[in-house]
């Protein structure tokens, strides 16, 4: 059987498949946005704060992602649960990071000028910090999300859901007929995945950033 013959009988599953790589990905990236960015502005204003905050995150992104999700199973079990929480610590970084750097890229001038005219510190941060730190944040989400989609299909070690459950498949069943057909259905999924959620945050940021700030 060829590829695209293996494609239209599989095509249930595949897509099956497909929806839960992305759903596992999307609300993995939407927890880890909220909790970067938090972690951003909690630490932004600190130099040692900052610095830390990148340097956990960043040794979280070091380990290996097979071992992350062994370490999960004894603690959380099998399923969807170590993939939720892997997926969530590994999206940290860029966010963190580019959080930070564009909180502190906001021009001191615009902030001090909105403190005279009697903001309030959450109100500077919610109208002007954040609004403008947003390209770099979006960046960030970007590459959390192009590193989540790879990552994601080691969660088939774990049962967990998506495309990896292809590629694993495959694997095991190395020298039978459709195995590297397995492979590359789950891998291109991956791929297709990856250029589609990309092109939808090209579309947000022209929907969100004003053309005079966009980088």
């Amino acid at each position: 059987m060829n590829f695209w013959d293996f494609v239209r009988s599989t095509h249930e599953q595949l897509l099956t498949d497909a929806y839960q790589h992305a759903s596992a990905v999307f609300q993995c990236m939407v927890v880890a946005t909220v909790l970067g960015v938090l972690i951003g502005v909690a630490t932004y204003r600190s130099e040692w704060a900052g610095n830390l905050a990148t340097l956990t995150t960043s040794t979280i992104l070091t380990i290996p992602s097979l071992a992350m999700i062994g370490l999960l199973i004894p603690v959380v079990g099998l399923g969807v649960a170590p993939t939720v929480i892997a997926l969530t610590l590994y999206g940290l970084l860029p966010i963190v990071r580019n959080s930070i750097v564009g909180l502190r890229g906001v021009d001191p001038t615009l902030v001090d000028a909105a403190k005279g005219i009697g903001m309030s510190r959450v109100a500077r941060l919610l109208r002007i910090e954040l609004p403008l730190a947003w390209p770099p944040i979006l960046t960030g989400i970007r590459v959390s999300t192009q590193m989540l989609m790879g990552i994601a299909a080691i969660a088939a070690y774990a049962s967990g859901p998506g495309l990896g459950n292809e590629i694993f498949r495959g694997i095991a069943s190395l020298g039978s007929a459709n195995a590297l057909n397995q492979v590359l259905a789950g891998t291109l999924g991956i791929i297709v995945l990856a250029l589609l959620f990309d092109a939808a945050y090209v579309l947000i940021g022209r929907l969100t950033i004003p053309r005079g700030i966009r980088v």
